[in-house]
């Protein structure tokens, strides 16, 4: 993926997007139920910007070669 600024963004349907500052295309989308929301109180943005804080950097590690990508399925928890 070319280098290029990236921003986090709530749109009006309430989905949390991250995407190029420079396009309209969206990279990932996170939803949060209702239930979730409240259970945050109102601070899913912040957890939103922490969780595609993380996603990045381990985006850019695997493509230095610093993580190996595992064949095997994964069990996500």
């Amino acid at each position: 993926m070319p280098t290029s600024f990236l921003e986090i963004v709530e749109l009006p349907d309430g989905s949390i997007v991250l995407r190029r500052a420079d396009d309209e295309g969206v990279l990932v989308t996170l939803d949060f139920s209702d239930d979730a929301k409240a259970f945050l109180q109102g601070q899913h943005v912040e957890i939103a910007k922490a969780m595609f804080n993380v996603g990045v950097q381990m985006a850019g590690r695997m493509s230095e070669g610093e993580l190996e990508q595992e064949e095997a399925p994964r069990v996500l928890h």
